[in-house]
């Protein structure tokens, strides 16, 4: 039986991840963390070292701040974390990379299957449209918090990687006054109503456009992808893993 300490909880992905793992005859959940006491009749705490109850691995779907601190108490542990959390910045980033030396980190700013398979598709659109410019659309409901989303990020990263990292990110097109250059990506990001979650990808040519949309209806789909994430992860080394590694093995 493999034990799992969610951090967050409490939020709307921590009890979709309950309600997943409750489904599971492998999987039980030994604990959570979360800001404030809630009846979940599981043990809850607020920081990660008041934890009584033992556990094999933790998947975080919380705030960047919090999980930092979960990373510099569990690496040296010897306990594997999947990252679901999405807002790191860059020196954040930096720092789960050291962590990853010491413990096995799976981190996707989107834990949905279908969504990476995406990102490898556009890589490849990318190359075969070079002459195209991208934009990229994302919707999301009202409370989310970073702009823009971390899938928009990934996806752009996946473009982007694909065009040897020459092109450069605009969010806001407002003060400048000038043509669309050559080397950028558009992204703009769309609040409002429960929206789970829509990314919109879009390679215009001169007479014709093309347009890939993946759209989430349920917050299940993102549980059940950490749960893939964390089998996966039990199995390997020490090392910073994404959804990239788990596709591979898929197809293998």
């Amino acid at each position: 039986m493999i034990k799992v300490l969610i951090s967050g909880i409490s939020g709307k992905m921590g009890k979709e991840l309950i309600s997943a793992i409750s489904e599971c005859d492998d999987i039980e959940v030994a604990c959570g963390i979360c800001r404030s006491k809630i009846d979940l009749n599981i043990p809850t705490y607020k920081k990660i070292y008041e934890i009584k109850e033992k556990y094999d691995v933790v998947i975080d779907f919380s705030r960047p701040d919090l999980t930092m601190e979960i990373l510099e108490y569990l690496k040296d542990k010897n306990i594997p974390i999947v990252i679901a959390t999405t807002g790191f910045s860059e020196e954040e980033l930096n720092k789960i990379n050291d962590y990853s030396k010491h413990i096995k980190i799976f981190k996707s700013s989107n834990m949905s299957f279908e969504i990476n398979l995406i990102c490898n598709l556009v890589s490849n659109l990318s190359k075969l449209l070079k002459d195209n410019d991208i934009e990229i659309v994302e919707t999301h409901h009202r409370n989310k918090i970073d702009s823009p989303s971390g899938t928009a990020l990934m996806i752009a990263n996946s473009i982007n990687d694909a065009r040897n990292n020459e092109m450069n990110y605009i969010y806001d097109r407002h003060s400048i006054k000038n043509k669309r250059s050559d080397k950028e990506i558009g992204i703009h990001s769309i609040r409002g109503g429960n929206e789970v979650g829509k990314h919109s990808i879009l390679f215009f040519g001169d007479d014709e456009s093309l347009e890939i949309t993946h759209t989430v209806n349920s917050r299940k789909v993102f549980a059940l992808g950490s749960l893939k994430a964390m089998k996966y992860l039990l199995k390997q080394k020490n090392g910073l893993y994404n959804m990239n590694d788990l596709i591979k093995e898929v197809q293998s």
